[in-house]
């Protein structure tokens, strides 16, 4: 039986910090869309497409640091992500071509699979007791939301007193003092003498020929889809399509005075609010059918995203929405690390979740990729916004069928 240990350790602090500064920076790049488009008179699908790159070369690079940390070690795994992020963000502060920036944003997306949750999640996991799992990886996709919080103010804030050429570079400074936390990550290398006795690849066919993996993973691409096209590009729909915001109103009060400082706000509110459902996901997934709760959190998604689109786009509907999608927007990375947990077992997590994650980011890729280039073509985004909707009914139905059980592990003869 697994020692009990306390819920807030220095492995689950220093991976929560890991998270925080990664995500603040990555949440951050739909403020640059604007700015950067109108220096180059590029077209919104350039600078979108090097995001969706970004995005796509994270979820290439996730299996990839998984099976990284779980050969070579966890903070070795850390550390090479730590640089490329680094130097994608110092290179692309001297990108002056769409196609430069596509590809420094390769780096970028590698920077982010290093430091991001399949690396972090597979090592909050193994540091935490059973009745805690849950609980811990909640808190760490939460401090994950934190970095979206602080992320697109900071940048809107220094965009205001530097070019974004010298935010990129005070970026990877800040990505650089994450190495300061890994003598805190000291975290059980393995799951028990069981798990040990099956390889890798016995685990991935095992895995593969699972139904319930297939779902999982087919489940988990509209969560990007949605994820990725609001973090890239709703900061710019809000500038765009909101109506004013009307002075001695409560955000005027506030110092919200124009629209795309409404839509880094918005961006921000997600990541509060994400923080409170994160964390309540992590706690019903103690005592709930994961699966579950995962389609009721799609279907919630869903019928969001219908009314807001809906509806006449305000300030205050901005607002609401944001909220509405921020309870429910990484409350699936708990209760989907968590299933695979429990019906994979802990040795390999890192990995099965870097691959699950791979449909997630195929998902981030389109809604990102998607919304420039049906922006350029229409000169909106409703058309992504509808398939997004779709999507999100897609996963919420998907996710029914899926056996919750542990999967056996076979006996040698």
């Amino acid at each position: 039986m697994q020692k009990s240990t306390p819920l807030f350790t220095p492995v689950l602090i220093a991976g929560g910090l890991i998270l925080l500064v990664s995500f603040a920076i990555r949440s951050s790049f739909g403020v640059f869309q604007i700015p950067i488009a109108e220096e180059f008179g590029w077209l919104r699908a350039e600078f979108s497409l090097a995001i969706a790159i970004q995005n796509l070369a994270w979820g290439i690079g996730q299996p990839i640091f998984g099976a990284i940390a779980e050969k070579i070690g966890d903070r070795k795994a850390i550390i090479i992500g730590t640089l490329l992020y680094a130097a994608g963000l110092v290179l692309s502060s001297f990108a002056v071509t769409p196609e430069a920036h596509q590809f420094y944003e390769v780096l970028v997306g590698f920077g982010v699979a290093g430091t991001g949750f399949g690396v972090i999640l597979a090592i909050v996991g193994r540091a935490s007791s059973d009745e805690n799992r849950s609980m811990s990886l909640a808190i760490a996709a939460a401090a994950g939301s934190g970095g979206q919080i602080v992320g697109p103010p900071i940048a809107e804030a220094l965009l205001a007193v530097m070019p974004w050429q010298s935010v990129f570079v005070l970026f990877a400074v800040a990505i650089l003092g994450v190495l300061l936390l890994l003598p805190m990550l000291r975290a059980p290398s393995d799951a028990g003498p069981a798990a040990l006795e099956e390889s890798l690849s016995q685990m991935l066919g095992r895995a593969f020929r699972d139904p319930s993996y297939t779902l999982i993973f087919l489940g988990f691409f509209s969560c990007g889809y949605q994820l990725g096209f609001i973090t890239a590009h709703f900061p710019a729909f809000v500038t765009e399509v909101c109506g004013p915001i009307e002075p001695g109103s409560l955000l005027h009060g506030m110092g919200v005075t124009t629209t795309s400082a409404l839509g880094a706000m918005a961006i921000a509110l997600i990541g509060a609010a994400n923080i409170g459902g994160t964390l309540l996901a992590g706690w019903l997934g103690k005592s709930y059918s994961k699966k579950y709760l995962l389609a009721g959190i799609y279907t919630g998604r869903t019928l969001i995203a219908a009314v807001f689109i809906l509806l006449p786009v305000t300030p205050t509907s901005v607002v609401l929405f944001s909220i509405g999608m921020g309870s429910l927007w990484l409350a699936t990375v708990p209760l989907t690390s968590g299933l695979i947990a429990h019906i994979y077992g802990l040795r390999y997590m890192g990995t099965l979740y870097g691959i699950v994650f791979f449909s997630h980011q195929l998902g981030s890729f389109l809604g990102i990729w998607l919304g420039g280039r049906m922006y350029d073509v229409f000169g909106d985004y409703n058309l992504v916004w509808w398939i997004g909707v779709g999507v999100g009914a897609f996963s919420a139905i998907v996710h029914l069928p899926i056996r919750e059980r542990a999967l056996q592990t076979p006996q040698p003869a």
